[in-house]
């Protein structure tokens, strides 16, 4: 039998046999070392980046399908909450005035209110019911990425990842709610303050979305927080892009049920990328599981 040469009118014959295998393109982004402000597309883009290696990966999908489901029922959920409980909270505070003009602020206040409140709870409830499950979904997306073998699974490896996911949602859900509160006295601002908080505390949503989900496997690499930290001080735009694309995703029907495993992914894809580029020190620990309380 002959062997599977390519030979041309001139050089060497060719031998397939001991040619390189040609690899698959990498999902990990390409990003500068250097900070820029069209770091900020390039964080957007981190969604579709993540959506298309979603629907490429198997076990993904299937991760991402059971999170979906639990998460349109938080979410339809919510806006039940909201819809009936909203307009009397806000009347307990404020009485519907009789003016044309004061229910126009009044209602005013109430949809602006009630929409970043829908974020914050679609930050809140989701997150906390899939906690065991981002971990899975951040190693599924390593190991698709040519990222270590995590170690063997065993119980009390996954009932600690449990606690310890549990405990840094809860941690980082502190401080949203925290930030939300200090500008809670914009309201007090006749005519603008409502639309300040809301634009502000839109902002401070997206980033600490970014956080968010950046932090998931930096915290399975045994990173302490203040490198989450550092990473949203030193790429702002990259990771205000990131957090802007899950802000603006909640809002898209049916798709919105599918942010959390989305944004999982796209963080994930986003931690190896600031590794490629060096931005990112080597993790403290080898091994990819496991966790720390910092």
């Amino acid at each position: 039998m002959c062997a599977p040469y390519i030979t041309g009118t001139s050089g060497p014959a060719f031998d397939l046999r001991t040619a390189p295998a040609m690899s698959p393109t990498s999902p990990v982004p390409t990003l500068s070392p250097q900070a820029r402000l069209s770091d900020f597309f390039q964080g957007l883009g981190l969604l579709g980046r993540a959506s298309g290696l979603i629907f490429r990966s198997r076990r993904l999908f299937v991760l991402s399908a059971l999170c979906a489901a639990v998460t349109a029922v938080a979410l339809v959920g919510l806006a039940w909450l909201l819809w009936n409980h909203a307009p009397r909270l806000l009347g307990s505070l404020w009485t519907l005035p009789d003016s044309w003009y004061g229910r126009g602020a009044w209602y005013t206040l109430l949809v602006l209110t009630s929409l970043v409140l829908w974020v914050v709870g679609a930050n809140i409830v989701p997150p906390l019911l899939l906690a065991p499950l981002q971990d899975p979904i951040s190693e599924v997306t390593e190991s698709l990425c040519g990222g270590g073998e995590g170690p063997p699974f065993s119980l009390a490896g996954f009932m600690r990842g449990i606690v310890t996911g549990v405990a840094h949602t809860l941690a980082r859900l502190f401080f949203l709610v925290a930030g939300l509160t200090l500008l809670l006295p914009l309201h007090l601002i006749p005519g603008v303050g409502s639309v300040l908080w809301t634009v502000l505390g839109g902002l401070w949503t997206m980033t600490w979305m970014a956080g968010e989900f950046l932090a998931a496997p930096m915290t399975r690499h045994l990173y302490p927080f203040a490198e989450v930290r550092r990473m949203l001080r030193e790429r702002r735009a990259l990771c205000l892009g990131l957090g802007a694309g899950v802000y603006v995703l909640l809002w898209l029907p049916i798709l919105n049920t599918f942010f959390l495993p989305v944004a999982i992914v796209a963080g994930t894809l986003l931690y190896r990328g600031l590794r490629q580029a060096g931005v990112l020190p080597p993790p403290p620990s080898g091994q990819a599981g496991g966790g720390a309380l910092k």
